[in-house]
């Protein structure tokens, strides 16, 4: 068999189960996250969570198919372990820009609610008090 079909093929079960597991991670452990960020709103947190994951699945494994092809021939193992090790650390690099992206834009929206709760007076005035002239 050519040893360039093997790594392609090594290439794609291993991209694919980092993807599915990168993707299975971040939606489990995101869904609290997520729930924080909309305010306690389960449901839709669900529904941001899916759909994110959707996203990544789609993004990520598009990204792994089109990465598939190779411009040079492998002639040995040690080539067949070489070009494993350039595609699939892309594929890690992109996979982890993801989730930084997911992270950093999901955290700007939870600070923008924590800012917009604290806007609020935890208690209502009751009372004012005019400024001093000496002021």
């Amino acid at each position: 068999m050519d040893l360039t079909v093997v790594s392609y093929v090594i290439y794609l079960l291993v991209s694919i189960a980092l993807t599915v597991w990168v993707a299975r991670t971040l939606s489990h452990n995101g869904r609290i996250f997520l729930a924080d960020v909309l305010h306690g709103n389960e449901k839709l947190a669900d529904a941001v969570n899916h759909l994110l994951v959707v996203g990544f699945y789609l993004v990520n494994l598009g990204f792994v198919a089109l990465y598939l092809n190779g411009d040079d021939e492998i002639g040995d193992a040690r080539e067949v372990f070489e070009a494993l090790s350039t595609k699939l650390g892309v594929v890690l690099l992109v996979l982890g820009v993801m989730h930084l992206g997911n992270v950093y834009v999901l955290n700007k929206i939870r600070r923008r609610g924590v800012m917009e709760r604290e806007q609020l007076p935890p208690v209502a005035p009751t009372d004012w008090i005019a400024p001093s002239a000496g002021a």
